[in-house]
């Protein structure tokens, strides 16, 4: 190789960084409503092979620009492997995500209105939801959008509530955060530390059965 001449890096020598060194939310609002989003999405769509819920990943979207990338708060990507993953790479995985959640915050609102907005319409994303856990910046706590001929439009949310057809699930603004409500159960998706609570309650209840049981069957003899 001559003097003077750069040698430019293959595809396979571009390092993609598999984090930003930005933290998951702002504050603990922020990390409290994608931890929830993250989990029982995980756990609802956990029966499914090709479907993948996905929070706060470094997603690149364009080969050979470690730049052209972005990271999502949540989002739900069908037809793909649900795998783990350390990044997204939309050449790899050839699929956009269907949904995607922004939790907004001081910093984050105006882009998440304007600039990921445009991007995600872009990309062809099909719902695209903003919240704003402090009840603060937004216009409205929830904002809620749908494609409509290659429009992110903005639908109404409703006695602060949604129905995702994406999802399967109503995305809803109980007034003191987002919880996911199933239509088939008619309950609120649980977090981690309400199943574990339910679970135990269950235990309790199982044991004081056994317990009367067992004294009923003594009394008998």
């Amino acid at each position: 190789m001559s003097a003077g001449v750069l040698k430019l890096k293959t595809p396979a020598e571009i390092y993609y960084p598999e984090r930003d060194g930005k933290p998951m939310g702002e504050t603990d609002f922020h990390v409290q409503t994608i931890t929830y989003l993250y989990q029982t999405l995980s756990a609802f769509f956990s029966p499914q092979t090709d479907a993948k819920v996905l929070a706060d990943i470094m997603f690149y979207y364009e080969e050979g620009n470690p730049r052209k990338v972005f990271s999502p708060d949540v989002m739900v990507v069908k037809g793909v492997g649900n795998h783990p993953r350390r990044t997204y790479k939309l050449w790899e995985e050839k699929q956009f995500p269907q949904v995607i959640f922004e939790i907004s915050s001081r910093k984050t609102w105006g882009d998440d209105l304007n600039k990921k907005w445009f991007l995600y319409q872009q990309f062809g994303v099909k719902e695209y939801y903003i919240f704003d856990p402090e009840y603060d910046y937004l216009p409205e706590p929830l904002i809620a959008y749908r494609a409509k001929r290659g429009e992110l439009k903005q639908v109404p949310v409703k006695n602060n509530r949604i129905y995702s057809e994406e999802i399967g699930l109503e995305i809803v603004d109980t007034g003191e955060g987002l919880r996911l409500f199933n239509r088939e159960t008619n309950q609120f998706m649980r977090t981690l530390s309400e199943e574990h609570q339910a679970r135990l309650q269950a235990e309790d209840e199982v044991a004081r059965l056994r317990g009367e049981l067992e004294r009923m069957q003594k009394t008998q003899k």
